[in-house]
């Protein structure tokens, strides 16, 4: 009979003591049947001296400290069949004895999710000891089913989640959480919505937090955001489950997707004013609606909070924010994005950026940056497609009066597939008549025949007030004939000279 501690039981017929002994953090309670002080005194010493079923503290960060090492061996290797040599070699099984719950195993397998083929190569190996008295446990199967899913082997998690119904002989809700993960990380939504009513109609397990949490992703992803809304008011009108930090990050991400920009702001004063505040990761990811939804104002606010850890380490974040500066009117644009720009490796080129910065610095006049992002865009044969970039590019060359530099655009835009249009012509033949270079105007017609652009009414007006500017009255009068010669001309029409 267990009884509180140093007291004698009830029971006369057998006296029964609860003796403590203290070890590192834990107590073990042993149960001694005996009246002689002696045979109390030789068992209490036995017990002491091997407390084989208790892990300390110390015994702890001993396992810890060796899977890491493990870990870290495994990481540096290329070939993923000397994967079990590493861990016969590094007597992984005497790791898992001494840690009966699995620990060391998730957290082995959790240390190897940046190459998760190695880590399932792990899971394999670790399968095979479960004939040597070392049971598998659902936490191992979880861990090793979402890591299926990152390798986009849908069937593999499917077949591990049905292996752990076998081996354990049940299943439980964390299982359940990763394939409906798996699902999720690879699009499945009807397939995950799905696991997600086995997992209610199963009378062993219930929904959690954390499913709930995995479902708000799930349709947040898919921008059903009525559906995801309502998984919010269930939780909400649970007598059993509460909002977390990840319930809130993941609707706001949802309503950032889907570009509902009053309902994240909401969502976030929810948190602001409730229990569950706002970590970092709910920061970073206002931050990325701010600037999607151009509200250059709290894009800054928001962006002093986290600015060292976006710095450092989110660049999409950062090129989020250039963005939205790019299509802002503020006055201080140019110099907001180059203090931005000073953040992005060299190594970290997106082609949309780069054709944003142009369009920028087209509109700005910065002609020497212009040129040095259009120049790279050629370098890494990056295309424009866009007419408006291309107007822009060649205002900005109109409006500097750079001829020449026009004319090597235009040149190198052609070689390199870039979207033309009649009014990189047009303007190339207005900049070559105001400098009276007529014979270069007039061999333009020549170029805008070789891509398909037939001269226009304005095309015939461009030269006609070219030469009648410089007086070369008889060929501006020969271009008006060509003018009523192709119907470009009517009676209507009057001409100021």
């Amino acid at each position: 009979m267990y009884t509180r501690e140093g007291e004698l039981s009830t029971n006369r017929e057998t006296p029964t003591w609860i003796v403590s002994i203290g070890y590192g953090r834990k107590s073990l309670f042993v149960l001694l049947l005996s009246n002689e002080e002696d045979r109390i005194r030789d068992r209490i010493h036995l017990l002491t001296e091997k407390p084989t079923s208790l892990i300390s503290d110390g015994d702890l960060d001993d396992i810890k400290a060796r899977v890491s090492s493990i870990a870290d061996e495994i990481l540096t290797l290329e070939d993923v069949e000397r994967v079990a040599g590493v861990l016969d070699a590094r007597s992984v099984v005497d790791l898992l004895r001494r840690s009966p719950n699995g620990s060391a195993s998730v957290e082995l397998l959790s240390r190897l999710k940046a190459k998760p083929h190695f880590a399932l190569e792990v899971f394999n190996w670790r399968r095979r000891q479960a004939d040597a008295e070392i049971p598998l446990q659902a936490e191992e199967y979880s861990k090793a089913i979402t890591l299926a899913g990152r390798t986009k082997d849908i069937d593999l998690a499917v077949g591990l989640f049905c292996d752990a119904a076998r081996t354990l002989g049940f299943q439980s809700t964390c299982v359940y959480n990763s394939l409906i993960s798996a699902y999720m990380y690879n699009g499945y939504t009807k397939k995950a919505i799905s696991v997600f009513g086995d997992l209610e109609r199963d009378p062993n397990c219930k929904p959690s937090i954390v499913t709930y949490n995995i479902l708000l992703s799930v349709f947040g992803r898919s921008m059903l955001v009525n559906h995801m809304e309502a998984i919010l008011k269930t939780i909400d009108q649970s007598d059993d489950l509460s909002p977390t930090l990840t319930t809130y990050n993941t609707v706001i991400a949802g309503y950032v997707t889907a570009w509902m920009w009053g309902r994240m702001e909401s969502t976030f004063h929810r948190m602001e004013t409730g229990t569950v505040k706002p970590d970092a990761s709910t920061y970073l990811l206002m931050l990325r609606g701010y600037a999607h939804s151009g509200n250059i104002e709290r894009m800054e606010s928001t962006y002093e909070l986290v600015k060292e850890m976006v710095n450092n380490h989110e660049i999409c974040l950062i090129q989020a924010m250039i963005c939205a500066y790019c299509k802002s009117s503020d006055p201080d644009r140019v110099r907001k994005i180059e203090n931005l720009m000073k953040f992005i490796p060299d190594g970290e080129y997106r082609p949309w950026l780069n054709i944003l910065l142009i369009r920028l610095y087209a509109q700005e006049g910065l002609l020497e940056s212009m040129d040095k992002s259009i120049l790279e865009a050629f370098k890494r044969n990056t295309i424009v497609t866009t007419t408006g970039t291309m107007r822009s590019i060649i205002s900005s060359y109109f409006r500097c009066d750079a001829v020449d530099q026009l004319v090597g655009f235009i040149r190198n835009a052609e070689y390199a597939g870039w979207r033309l249009c009649r009014s990189l012509y047009h303007c190339k033949m207005v900049m070559y008549g105001q400098h009276n270079r007529l014979e270069e105007m007039h061999a333009v017609l020549d170029e805008m025949e070789a891509y398909k652009f037939n001269p226009t009414k304005k095309t015939f007006l461009i030269m006609f007030k070219a030469y009648w500017k410089i007086g070369r009255k008889s060929e501006a009068e020969s271009i008006l004939g060509i003018m009523w010669k192709h119907g470009f001309c009517t009676t209507e029409d009057s001409f100021v000279f």
